[in-house]
C-alpha cells in the first residue's frame, strides 16, 4: 500500500470508527456480537467459513470498543486527496480524483440517518438506464455495517464484497435453524456442501444484479416521492413509523424495477432470496405478496406473483402520495396518523 493510499485509508477508517462508536449500541446483543465476529474476519482477513480464535476475537473486541469510548464525540475528519483536505461527504469530487486511481469511495446517511463510508478497490464502471454503477472489490476501510449498495445523486455503488459477506451471513444464521423457508430454497440453488467458496461466488453474482435493480428502483421511487420524504423521515427518526415509511419506499423501488425482472426470466434462485431476505414489516405490509410466492412454491403457479407485479407500482404510489399529503397537513398527531394510514392500505 502506498503511502498516500494509506493515509487515506486510515482518515476513512477513522470515520468509520466514529459512526460505529456512535451507532454500535442501536443492535441488540446477539446481533451485534455476531457482527463484531465478522467484523474481525474481515479485518484480520480470515476466510468465509474459516473457525476463528476464540481468545484473540475476545481480545480484540475489548479494545475495538475502548477505541470506540475515546471516539464517540469527534467530528468526522477531512480526507487527504492529492495536496488537499476534502470535507468527508464530498464524494463526487472525492470520487473525480480516485476513480482514475483505481479507488472508489462512498458516503452518505443510511437507515435511521446513520453516516456510514467506505473506501474499496474499483472493480468496474458501467453506464446503464442513465445511472452510472460503480462495482468495489476489494474493501480497505468499512464499518461494523457494510452496506452492500447504495445510491447518490444518480450513481449507484455496488459493493462485491460486502455482499458476499452479507449473503454469508445470511446463510450462516439460516444454519443455526435451517428453517424450511424461501432461504432455504434459494440457499438449495447453490452447491454450497461440495463448494463453499464458487457457490457463494455465483450466489455474489445473481444478487448483484438485483441490487442494482434494487437501487434503480430506489432512484425512481425518489423521484416520485419528492424531497417531502425525506423531510418527513428526518422527524421521525428511531420509531416503528420510520420501519414502515422505508418498507414503503422499498416496496415502491421493487415494484418499479426488481419483481418485474425478476419474475421476467423467471430467476428462481433470486426469487427465492429475494422473498427469503424481506423483512417482518414488508411481509406484514405485503401479506398479499407472501401469498402469491406460496402459490407458486406449493403449484409451481407464477400467475398471482405476475399479477401484483402489473398491479403494485400503482398502489404503492399512491400510498407514497397519501403520505406525503398528510404530512403537508400536519396532523396534531402525525406518526399516529401515518401509521393507522399504511395500516389501512395493506395489500
Amino acid at each position: 500500500m502506498s503511502d498516500e493510499l494509506g493515509a487515506l485509508q486510515a482518515a476513512v477508517q477513522k470515520n468509520c470508527h466514529i459512526v460505529d462508536a456512535r451507532h454500535s449500541g442501536d443492535y441488540t446483543l446477539c446481533i451485534y456480537l455476531l457482527k463484531m465476529r465478522e467484523y474481525y474476519r474481515w479485518e484480520k482477513g480470515y476466510p468465509l467459513g474459516a473457525d476463528l480464535p476464540r481468545g484473540e476475537v475476545g481480545d480484540w473486541l475489548r479494545e475495538r470498543e475502548t477505541l470506540w469510548e475515546s471516539l464517540e464525540v469527534e467530528p468526522f475528519g477531512e480526507l487527504p486527496i492529492g495536496n488537499n483536505y476534502l470535507e468527508p461527504f464530498n464524494t463526487g469530487t472525492i470520487n473525480d480524483a480516485l476513480l482514475p486511481e483505481g479507488l472508489v469511495y462512498s458516503a452518505g446517511l443510511g437507515n435511521q440517518s446513520r453516516p456510514h463510508f467506505f473506501l474499496g478497490e474499483l472493480e468496474a464502471r458501467e453506464r446503464t438506464d442513465d445511472f452510472d454503477v460503480l462495482i468495489s472489490g476489494r474493501e480497505h476501510a468499512r464499518e461494523l455495517t457494510a452496506y452492500p449498495a447504495m445510491s447518490h445523486q444518480g450513481t449507484i455503488f455496488i459493493r462485491r464484497e460486502s455482499l458476499r459477506r452479507m449473503l454469508w451471513e445470511k446463510i450462516e444464521n439460516w444454519r443455526w435453524s435451517k428453517a424450511e423457508n424461501a432461504m432455504a430454497r434459494a440457499i438449495a440453488c447453490y452447491d454450497f456442501d461440495s463448494n463453499l467458496q464458487l457457490a457463494l461466488d455465483q450466489m455474489t453474482a445473481h444478487e448483484m444484479e438485483a441490487v442494482r435493480l434494487h437501487e434503480i428502483g430506489e432512484i425512481l421511487a425518489g423521484k416520485q416521492l419528492g424531497d417531502e420524504w425525506h423531510e418527513l423521515l428526518a422527524e421521525l427518526p428511531h420509531s416503528k413509523v420510520e420501519l414502515m415509511l422505508r418498507a414503503v419506499r422499498d416496496h415502491l423501488a421493487d415494484s418499479l424495477t426488481t419483481l418485474p425482472a425478476l419474475l421476467q426470466e423467471p430467476n428462481v434462485a433470486s426469487l427465492h432470496f429475494y422473498i427469503g431476505n424481506l423483512s417482518n414489516m414488508r411481509k406484514h405490509m405485503y401479506p398479499a405478496l407472501m401469498d402469491a410466492y406460496n402459490r407458486w412454491v406449493e403449484h409451481n403457479d407464477l400467475t398471482s406473483l405476475e399479477t401484483l407485479a402489473e398491479s403494485s407500482p400503482a398502489h404503492w404510489s399512491r400510498l407514497g402520495e397519501e403520505i406525503v399529503a398528510l404530512y403537508r397537513k400536519r396532523p396534531e398527531q402525525l406518526a399516529r396518523s401515518i401509521e393507522a394510514l399504511i395500516e389501512e392500505h395493506r395489500v
